[in-house]
This record gives C-alpha cells, structure tokens and sequence, in this order.
C-alpha cells in the first residue's frame, strides 16, 4: 500500500550558489557518505542537488511534519546504480508512525533542473 509520494525539483545553480555562500549547509544537509563518489572524488552539484530533492520530497511523502532533520535521510547508491533511502532518528519515527515499510526513490538532473521521487510504502 502507498502511504505517501513526494517530488521536488531543485535548479542546480541556484543550489550550487547557496552551497559556495554557506560552506557548512553542505554538511547540515547531507552525512559524509552523501558527498564523495565511491572513487572518493566530491560529489558535484547537480548530484547534490538531486539528493537534496530526494531529501525534500521524502519529506513531503511523510506529510512535511516538522522536527525532521536533513541527516537523518541518506541517499546511497547500490552496486547496480539503484538509488536507495536511508532513514534513522527523527525520520524513521515519522516513517514508522506512519506504517512505512520501504521506499522508492527516483533522482535526475538535466537541463539545469535537478528532481526526485520518492514513494513512501506499507
């Protein structure tokens, strides 16, 4: 059963400005994992854009309660490309409210836009 859906865009530049103008809202936003590539190298900004989008439409698949905290959804990626979602603390509270057993996460950037889906199910 579908307990929630969320989707958000996020423009790229405007995303990678706010990052270059705060340099710590990257790590309020994201956990270590979330910023390099399995390589090691820094994720760029359009990927980063589309996990904060990831981030926002989890939210918005939970209702958009507040009290959630950013760190508390990891985006990673499996073997096979697959994005994933990641919840502890204050999410995973939510989600476990709420009934939520899994998730389904989409992400893509292109043409300066970065979005993602996010189904939330029971």
């Amino acid at each position: 059963m579908i307990i929630g859906v969320g989707i958000d865009v996020a423009e790229i530049e405007r995303f990678g400005a706010a990052l270059e103008r705060t340099p710590q809202l990257a790590d309020r936003l994201f956990v270590g994992s979330e910023l390099t590539l399995p390589s090691g190298e820094r994720r760029g900004v359009a990927s980063l854009a589309a996990r904060f989008a990831a981030k926002e439409a989890l939210a918005k698949a939970l209702g958009a309660p507040g009290g959630l905290l950013w760190s508390d959804a990891e985006v990673w990626v499996e073997e096979s490309g697959q994005p994933r979602l990641r919840v502890t603390g204050t999410v995973a509270a939510r989600a476990a409210e709420l009934g939520v057993r899994s998730w389904h996460v989409s992400l893509s950037h292109d043409a300066g836009v970065a979005s993602a889906v996010v189904i939330a199910e029971g």
